[in-house]
Protein backbone atom coordinates (compact mmCIF):
# COMPACT_ATOMS: atom_id res chain seq x y z
CA UNK A 1 0.00 0.00 0.00
CA UNK A 2 0.94 3.67 -0.32
CA UNK A 3 0.90 6.03 2.65
CA UNK A 4 1.73 9.72 3.13
CA UNK A 5 3.98 10.26 6.15
CA UNK A 6 4.69 13.38 8.11
CA UNK A 7 8.42 12.80 8.32
CA UNK A 8 9.18 15.68 10.71
CA UNK A 9 7.65 18.96 11.80
CA UNK A 10 7.72 21.68 9.17
CA UNK A 11 6.06 22.93 6.01
CA UNK A 12 4.13 20.95 3.40
CA UNK A 13 7.41 19.66 1.99
CA UNK A 14 7.87 17.30 4.97
CA UNK A 15 5.04 15.07 3.67
CA UNK A 16 6.42 12.01 1.89
CA UNK A 17 4.75 9.12 0.02
CA UNK A 18 6.05 5.71 1.09
CA UNK A 19 5.28 2.09 0.22
CA UNK A 20 4.42 -0.54 2.85
CA UNK A 21 2.93 -4.06 2.95
CA UNK A 22 -0.85 -4.23 2.99
CA UNK A 23 -2.19 -4.51 6.55
CA UNK A 24 -4.04 -7.66 7.60
CA UNK A 25 -7.45 -7.04 9.19
CA UNK A 26 -7.62 -7.71 12.91
CA UNK A 27 -10.56 -8.83 15.03
CA UNK A 28 -13.46 -6.38 14.86
CA UNK A 29 -12.00 -4.45 11.91
CA UNK A 30 -12.38 -4.24 8.16
CA UNK A 31 -9.85 -3.37 5.50
CA UNK A 32 -10.82 -0.61 3.10
CA UNK A 33 -9.28 0.09 -0.28
CA UNK A 34 -9.44 3.86 -0.11
CA UNK A 35 -10.84 5.91 -2.96
CA UNK A 36 -10.84 9.26 -1.14
CA UNK A 37 -9.53 10.62 2.17
CA UNK A 38 -10.51 13.86 3.86
CA UNK A 39 -7.97 16.54 4.77
CA UNK A 40 -8.58 18.47 8.00
CA UNK A 41 -6.92 21.40 9.74
CA UNK A 42 -5.91 19.04 12.56
CA UNK A 43 -3.64 17.31 10.03
CA UNK A 44 -1.89 20.62 9.35
CA UNK A 45 -1.53 21.27 13.08
CA UNK A 46 0.01 17.80 13.45
CA UNK A 47 2.48 18.52 10.65
CA UNK A 48 3.54 21.70 12.44
CA UNK A 49 3.93 19.92 15.78
CA UNK A 50 0.96 21.78 17.28
CA UNK A 51 -1.51 18.90 17.69
CA UNK A 52 -0.98 17.12 21.02
CA UNK A 53 -3.08 14.08 20.02
CA UNK A 54 -0.99 13.31 16.92
CA UNK A 55 1.06 10.12 16.88
CA UNK A 56 4.81 10.31 17.28
CA UNK A 57 6.57 11.26 14.06
CA UNK A 58 7.13 9.91 11.50
CA UNK A 59 3.42 9.20 11.28
CA UNK A 60 0.45 8.88 8.94
CA UNK A 61 -2.48 11.14 9.87
CA UNK A 62 -6.02 11.30 8.52
CA UNK A 63 -9.36 10.80 10.26
CA UNK A 64 -11.77 9.82 7.46
CA UNK A 65 -11.92 7.75 4.29
CA UNK A 66 -14.32 6.39 1.72
CA UNK A 67 -13.69 3.26 -0.30
CA UNK A 68 -14.48 -0.42 -0.75
CA UNK A 69 -14.14 -3.13 1.91
CA UNK A 70 -11.98 -5.96 0.57
CA UNK A 71 -11.30 -7.99 3.75
CA UNK A 72 -12.70 -8.45 7.25
CA UNK A 73 -11.04 -9.51 10.47
CA UNK A 74 -11.89 -12.53 12.64
CA UNK A 75 -15.35 -12.26 14.16
CA UNK A 76 -16.42 -9.50 11.77
CA UNK A 77 -19.47 -9.96 9.57
CA UNK A 78 -18.61 -10.87 5.99
CA UNK A 79 -21.62 -8.84 4.89
CA UNK A 80 -19.19 -5.92 4.60
CA UNK A 81 -17.12 -7.62 1.88
CA UNK A 82 -17.13 -5.71 -1.41
CA UNK A 83 -19.38 -3.01 0.05
CA UNK A 84 -18.72 0.69 -0.42
CA UNK A 85 -18.08 2.25 2.96
CA UNK A 86 -17.17 5.51 4.71
CA UNK A 87 -15.19 5.30 7.93
CA UNK A 88 -13.62 7.23 10.77
CA UNK A 89 -9.96 6.39 11.28
CA UNK A 90 -7.88 7.23 14.30
CA UNK A 91 -5.07 8.39 12.04
CA UNK A 92 -3.77 6.44 9.06
CA UNK A 93 -6.25 7.91 6.59
CA UNK A 94 -3.64 9.34 4.20
CA UNK A 95 -3.27 5.98 2.46
CA UNK A 96 -4.73 3.82 -0.29
CA UNK A 97 -5.49 1.05 2.22
CA UNK A 98 -6.63 1.35 5.85
CA UNK A 99 -7.98 -0.73 8.70
CA UNK A 100 -11.04 0.64 10.53
CA UNK A 101 -12.99 -0.69 13.52
CA UNK A 102 -16.30 -1.97 12.20
CA UNK A 103 -18.26 0.15 14.68
CA UNK A 104 -16.79 3.25 12.99
CA UNK A 105 -17.74 2.12 9.49
CA UNK A 106 -20.92 3.26 7.71
CA UNK A 107 -22.47 2.30 4.39
CA UNK A 108 -21.53 4.87 1.75
CA UNK A 109 -24.54 6.90 0.58
CA UNK A 110 -25.33 5.75 -2.98
CA UNK A 111 -26.07 9.27 -4.20
CA UNK A 112 -22.61 10.57 -3.24
CA UNK A 113 -19.21 10.11 -4.84
CA UNK A 114 -16.38 8.75 -2.73
CA UNK A 115 -14.91 12.25 -2.48
CA UNK A 116 -18.22 13.66 -1.23
CA UNK A 117 -18.59 10.79 1.24
CA UNK A 118 -15.10 11.44 2.64
CA UNK A 119 -16.21 15.03 3.27
CA UNK A 120 -18.84 13.96 5.79
CA UNK A 121 -17.40 12.29 8.93
CA UNK A 122 -15.19 14.90 10.59
CA UNK A 123 -16.85 18.10 9.38
CA UNK A 124 -20.47 17.06 9.77
CA UNK A 125 -20.06 15.19 13.05
CA UNK A 126 -18.23 18.22 14.47
CA UNK A 127 -20.93 20.55 13.16
CA UNK A 128 -23.69 18.34 14.61
CA UNK A 129 -22.04 18.33 18.03
CA UNK A 130 -21.59 22.10 17.88
CA UNK A 131 -25.04 22.98 16.57
CA UNK A 132 -27.34 20.32 17.99
CA UNK A 133 -25.80 18.28 20.81
CA UNK A 134 -24.12 21.09 22.73
CA UNK A 135 -25.14 24.32 20.98
CA UNK A 136 -28.87 23.50 20.98
CA UNK A 137 -29.53 25.83 18.05
CA UNK A 138 -33.27 26.48 17.89
CA UNK A 139 -35.62 27.86 15.26
CA UNK A 140 -35.36 31.62 15.01
CA UNK A 141 -32.05 31.90 16.85
CA UNK A 142 -29.07 33.65 15.27
CA UNK A 143 -25.84 31.71 14.81
CA UNK A 144 -22.48 33.32 14.01
CA UNK A 145 -20.11 31.03 12.11
CA UNK A 146 -16.46 32.01 12.02
CA UNK A 147 -14.51 30.68 9.03
CA UNK A 148 -17.84 29.98 7.37
CA UNK A 149 -16.19 28.92 4.12
CA UNK A 150 -14.38 25.95 5.63
CA UNK A 151 -15.59 22.37 5.77
CA UNK A 152 -17.16 22.69 9.21
CA UNK A 153 -18.66 26.05 8.25
CA UNK A 154 -20.52 24.59 5.27
CA UNK A 155 -21.70 21.66 7.37
CA UNK A 156 -23.03 24.09 9.98
CA UNK A 157 -24.94 25.95 7.25
CA UNK A 158 -26.66 22.72 6.15
CA UNK A 159 -27.62 21.85 9.72
CA UNK A 160 -28.56 25.43 10.58
CA UNK A 161 -30.96 25.71 7.65
CA UNK A 162 -32.54 22.43 8.73
CA UNK A 163 -33.10 23.90 12.21
CA UNK A 164 -34.44 27.17 10.73
CA UNK A 165 -31.79 29.33 12.40
CA UNK A 166 -30.59 32.69 11.08
CA UNK A 167 -26.99 32.27 9.93
CA UNK A 168 -24.28 34.96 9.87
CA UNK A 169 -20.78 34.04 8.73
CA UNK A 170 -17.33 35.60 8.57
CA UNK A 171 -15.34 34.93 5.41
CA UNK A 172 -13.27 36.77 2.82
CA UNK A 173 -15.33 38.64 0.21
CA UNK A 174 -14.54 36.17 -2.58
CA UNK A 175 -16.52 33.48 -0.76
CA UNK A 176 -19.66 35.51 0.03
CA UNK A 177 -21.68 34.77 -3.09
CA UNK A 178 -21.00 31.04 -2.80
CA UNK A 179 -21.87 30.96 0.90
CA UNK A 180 -25.15 32.77 0.34
CA UNK A 181 -26.01 30.27 -2.41
CA UNK A 182 -25.52 27.56 0.22
CA UNK A 183 -27.91 29.25 2.65
CA UNK A 184 -25.92 31.82 4.65
CA UNK A 185 -28.19 34.75 5.49
CA UNK A 186 -25.49 37.41 5.96
CA UNK A 187 -21.74 37.45 5.29
CA UNK A 188 -19.08 39.68 6.88
CA UNK A 189 -15.67 40.26 5.27
CA UNK A 190 -13.43 39.97 8.33
CA UNK A 191 -10.40 41.00 6.23
CA UNK A 192 -11.80 44.49 5.55
CA UNK A 193 -13.92 45.33 8.59
CA UNK A 194 -14.21 44.64 12.29
CA UNK A 195 -16.80 41.88 12.42
CA UNK A 196 -18.03 42.63 15.97
CA UNK A 197 -19.72 46.01 15.25
CA UNK A 198 -21.20 44.52 12.10
CA UNK A 199 -22.69 41.59 14.05
CA UNK A 200 -24.19 44.02 16.54
CA UNK A 201 -25.63 46.08 13.67
CA UNK A 202 -27.17 42.99 12.08
CA UNK A 203 -28.76 42.01 15.39
CA UNK A 204 -29.90 45.53 16.33
CA UNK A 205 -27.45 45.58 19.24
CA UNK A 206 -28.68 42.37 20.85
CA UNK A 207 -25.93 39.94 19.85
CA UNK A 208 -26.37 36.30 18.84
CA UNK A 209 -27.49 33.11 20.57
CA UNK A 210 -24.73 30.81 19.32
CA UNK A 211 -21.18 31.45 18.09
CA UNK A 212 -18.92 28.76 16.61
CA UNK A 213 -15.26 29.76 16.78
CA UNK A 214 -12.26 27.67 15.59
CA UNK A 215 -9.69 30.45 15.88
CA UNK A 216 -8.65 30.44 19.53
CA UNK A 217 -6.66 32.87 21.62
CA UNK A 218 -8.05 36.33 22.17
CA UNK A 219 -10.59 35.78 19.40
CA UNK A 220 -12.68 33.74 21.86
CA UNK A 221 -12.84 36.74 24.18
CA UNK A 222 -14.12 38.89 21.35
CA UNK A 223 -16.69 36.27 20.35
CA UNK A 224 -17.97 36.08 23.92
CA UNK A 225 -18.73 39.80 23.76
CA UNK A 226 -21.03 39.19 20.80
CA UNK A 227 -23.32 36.84 22.77
CA UNK A 228 -26.71 38.02 23.95
CA UNK A 229 -28.29 36.69 27.15
CA UNK A 230 -28.75 32.88 26.91
CA UNK A 231 -25.96 32.86 24.31
CA UNK A 232 -23.50 29.99 23.89
CA UNK A 233 -19.90 30.08 22.62
CA UNK A 234 -18.70 26.84 21.01
CA UNK A 235 -14.91 26.52 20.64
CA UNK A 236 -13.49 23.82 18.38
CA UNK A 237 -9.92 24.61 17.44
CA UNK A 238 -7.06 27.06 17.73
CA UNK A 239 -6.09 27.72 14.14
CA UNK A 240 -4.48 31.05 15.06
CA UNK A 241 -1.58 29.02 16.46
CA UNK A 242 -0.85 27.64 13.00
CA UNK A 243 -0.94 31.14 11.48
CA UNK A 244 1.50 32.63 14.01
CA UNK A 245 4.95 33.63 12.75
CA UNK A 246 6.55 32.67 16.06
CA UNK A 247 8.57 29.43 16.22
CA UNK A 248 7.15 26.39 17.97
CA UNK A 249 6.38 26.15 20.88
CA UNK A 250 6.23 29.95 21.28
CA UNK A 251 3.36 30.22 18.79
CA UNK A 252 1.21 27.82 20.83
CA UNK A 253 2.17 29.51 24.09
CA UNK A 254 1.33 32.93 22.64
CA UNK A 255 -2.15 31.80 21.62
CA UNK A 256 -2.70 30.05 24.97
CA UNK A 257 -1.64 33.15 26.91
CA UNK A 258 -4.23 35.26 25.12
CA UNK A 259 -7.10 32.86 25.82
CA UNK A 260 -9.84 34.14 28.13
CA UNK A 261 -10.73 32.70 31.52
CA UNK A 262 -14.46 32.20 32.00
CA UNK A 263 -15.39 32.43 35.68
CA UNK A 264 -18.54 30.54 36.79
CA UNK A 265 -19.93 33.55 38.64
CA UNK A 266 -19.59 35.84 35.64
CA UNK A 267 -21.23 33.20 33.42
CA UNK A 268 -24.15 32.96 35.82
CA UNK A 269 -24.51 36.72 36.02
CA UNK A 270 -24.48 37.09 32.24
CA UNK A 271 -26.69 34.06 31.52
CA UNK A 272 -24.11 32.83 29.01
CA UNK A 273 -22.38 29.51 28.38
CA UNK A 274 -19.13 28.32 26.84
CA UNK A 275 -18.26 24.82 25.65
CA UNK A 276 -15.58 22.99 23.73
CA UNK A 277 -15.71 20.32 21.03
CA UNK A 278 -13.00 17.83 20.04
CA UNK A 279 -14.31 14.94 17.97
CA UNK A 280 -10.96 13.19 18.34
CA UNK A 281 -11.62 12.71 22.06
CA UNK A 282 -14.91 10.86 21.58
CA UNK A 283 -13.53 7.42 20.68
CA UNK A 284 -14.98 6.02 23.92
CA UNK A 285 -18.43 7.39 22.99
CA UNK A 286 -18.87 5.27 19.90
CA UNK A 287 -22.60 4.68 20.35
CA UNK A 288 -23.29 8.42 20.49
CA UNK A 289 -21.13 9.21 17.49
CA UNK A 290 -22.70 6.39 15.51
CA UNK A 291 -26.20 7.70 16.26
CA UNK A 292 -25.15 11.17 15.07
CA UNK A 293 -23.64 9.64 11.93
CA UNK A 294 -26.80 7.67 11.18
CA UNK A 295 -28.84 10.89 11.43
CA UNK A 296 -26.47 12.72 9.10
CA UNK A 297 -26.42 9.94 6.52
CA UNK A 298 -30.20 9.86 6.62
CA UNK A 299 -29.97 13.59 5.93
CA UNK A 300 -28.05 12.82 2.74
CA UNK A 301 -30.91 10.64 1.53
CA UNK A 302 -33.41 13.34 2.53
CA UNK A 303 -31.43 16.02 0.70
CA UNK A 304 -30.51 18.42 3.51
CA UNK A 305 -26.94 17.19 3.99
CA UNK A 306 -24.98 18.39 0.94
CA UNK A 307 -21.21 17.91 1.28
CA UNK A 308 -19.27 20.18 -1.02
CA UNK A 309 -15.84 19.16 -2.27
CA UNK A 310 -13.83 22.19 -3.28
CA UNK A 311 -10.82 20.42 -4.72
CA UNK A 312 -9.36 16.92 -5.06
CA UNK A 313 -5.60 16.32 -4.92
CA UNK A 314 -3.76 13.09 -5.74
CA UNK A 315 -2.45 11.22 -2.71
CA UNK A 316 1.14 12.07 -3.66
CA UNK A 317 0.24 15.79 -3.67
CA UNK A 318 -0.88 15.93 -0.04
CA UNK A 319 1.57 18.77 0.57
CA UNK A 320 -0.17 20.86 -2.08
CA UNK A 321 -3.50 20.14 -0.36
CA UNK A 322 -2.10 21.40 2.94
CA UNK A 323 -0.76 24.58 1.32
CA UNK A 324 -4.11 25.20 -0.36
CA UNK A 325 -5.97 25.04 2.96
CA UNK A 326 -3.38 27.11 4.82
CA UNK A 327 -3.79 29.85 2.22
CA UNK A 328 -7.54 29.81 3.06
CA UNK A 329 -8.37 29.21 -0.58
CA UNK A 330 -10.85 26.39 -0.03
CA UNK A 331 -14.62 26.73 0.00
CA UNK A 332 -15.62 23.51 1.71
CA UNK A 333 -13.74 20.22 1.75
CA UNK A 334 -10.34 19.32 0.37
CA UNK A 335 -9.89 15.62 -0.40
CA UNK A 336 -7.05 13.29 -1.36
CA UNK A 337 -7.74 10.75 -4.11
CA UNK A 338 -5.94 7.43 -3.69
Amino acid sequence: MRQVFITRTGGPEVLELREAPDPLPISGAVRIRVKAAGVNFADIMARKGLYPDAPKLPAVVGYEVSGVVDAVGPGTSEDWLDKEAVALTRFGGYADTVLAPVDQVFAKPPRLTHAESAAIPVNYLTAWQLMVVMGAAAEGETVLIHNAGGGVGLAVIDIGKRRRARLIGTASAGKHEFLKSRGLDAAIDYTQTDWLPEVMRLTEGRGVELILDPLGGGHWRKSYKALRATGRLGMFGASDAAASCLPWPLNLLSVAASMPWFHPLSLMSANKAVFGVNLGHLWEEGAKVRAWGDTLLAGVAEGWIRPHVDRIFPLDAAGDAHAYIEARRNKGKVVLEA
